[in-house]
């Protein structure tokens, strides 16, 4: 068939399957407004929009399960055999259903320092990707919100990333970025970080410092600017001392930037992990960081450097709640309400009427019985 029949069919098969799709569910818990409550039903439109959230009776609930917000990952770089930078079309189709099977709807591809030419590509490649979604929309898939660009304009402290392919900060090579880039993270040392900071907000990219060991002055100059989160909290940063504090301190004691983190016990401890949502308990966004591997282990490099995780939303939440002792709507919040506020997006990461119903059920072991994304059921494999 040509495009413009393909098209076609695609709508006429949305069409079709939005009266057959399932527009309510029911459970005896939900977190709402930032609260467990329930029992709880939640309705959606033929758009996929929420329509209603409503109390109803415990013997009226369909599943007897906790219904959440559906995840937002703001960092996934791949998984299994799928890497977001030189993917193919065959394990791009493979994506939507791997993220639907541990709840999350929404994510941010991430690219990681790679010379600024590679870089043009993989988010050309990307871009066609999201426009590919918004033209085949009868199925359940994700909503891509767009590229996570993990430098190529860090500071000192570089991790696992090629440090022949971090450089001084390009104001030229930020202002031609496409309208796809969402998120970019920055060394605050840099010269010209204030100024990439400015621009880029002024552009409607949203700013994460990482992969930096900045004075305290350098952090706060850079906030001042516009920079609302910081990368993986404690990776790949200078952290805390009690005279010559590094970043992590400076966050830990900052009650208005946002702090992502690695929640697979690996990247950080457990004790490191409550520090971190008793210090900020409103500002933790949980990020999987997840990489192309085919170990069951975080990746590392020869000399041990942590490269990523294998590391699935799902599994955060449980490594939070149930071995962080983390209170489970702190928890939620950082997979849903929190990341979705950082990035400006008012369309989804809460329960609420007028808002996407991307939606997560949820055992309470926190496994994932469904997911529904765009109003869209998805089955989780459970082979």
């Amino acid at each position: 068939t040509s495009f413009v029949d393909q098209t076609q069919l695609n709508t006429l098969l949305k069409q079709a399957l939005i009266w057959i799709v399932m527009r309510q569910i029911s459970a005896t818990r939900a977190f709402v407004n930032g609260a467990l409550t329930g029992p709880t039903s939640v309705t959606w439109d033929a758009t996929g929009m929420i329509t209603d959230v409503l109390d109803i009776q415990t013997e009226d609930a369909e599943f007897d399960a906790i219904l959440v917000p559906g995840f937002i990952d703001l960092q996934v770089n791949g998984f299994d055999k799928f890497n977001v930078s030189s993917s193919d079309v065959e394990q791009w189709s493979q994506v939507d259903k791997y993220l639907l099977n541990t709840g999350v709807t929404s994510w941010c591809p991430t690219l990681v320092s790679a010379p600024l030419k590679d870089l043009e590509s993989a988010i050309s490649m990307i871009d066609s990707q999201i426009e590919v979604r918004n033209l085949s929309a009868a199925v359940a898939q994700t909503s891509i919100i767009g590229v996570h660009l993990e430098g190529p304009f860090l500071g000192a402290a570089i991790g696992a990333h090629d440090r022949h392919s971090v450089i001084d900060i390009d104001l030229g090579w930020i202002s031609q970025l496409p309208a796809c880039v969402a998120l970019m993270t920055i060394g605050a040392e840099q010269d010209e970080a204030v100024a990439a900071v400015r621009l880029l907000r002024k552009m409607g990219v949203a700013v994460s410092l990482g992969h930096t060991s900045a004075s305290e002055q350098e952090f706060l100059l850079a906030k001042q600017a516009g920079a609302q989160m910081v990368t993986h909290l404690y990776n790949a940063m200078s952290g805390m001392h009690h005279r010559d504090h590094g970043i992590a301190l400076d966050v830990l004691t900052d009650d208005e930037i946002y702090a992502s983190i690695i929640v697979d016990l690996e990247h950080v401890s457990m004790r490191a992990v409550q520090l971190a949502f008793i210090a900020k308990p409103e500002r933790m966004i949980m990020v999987s960081d997840s990489v192309q591997s085919n170990s069951d282990l975080a990746p590392r490099l020869k000399d041990g450097t942590l490269a990523g995780s294998v590391l699935t939303m799902d599994q955060a939440l449980r490594n939070a709640v149930l071995h962080c002792s983390i209170s489970l709507t702190r928890a939620l919040a950082s997979v849903t309400r929190n990341p979705a506020r950082v990035l400006g997006l008012r369309d989804r990461g809460e329960i609420e009427k007028g808002k996407r119903a991307d939606l997560v059920l949820l055992e309470y072991d926190l496994t994932v019985i469904k997911t529904i994304s765009n109003g869209l059921l998805n089955m989780p494999d459970n082979d």
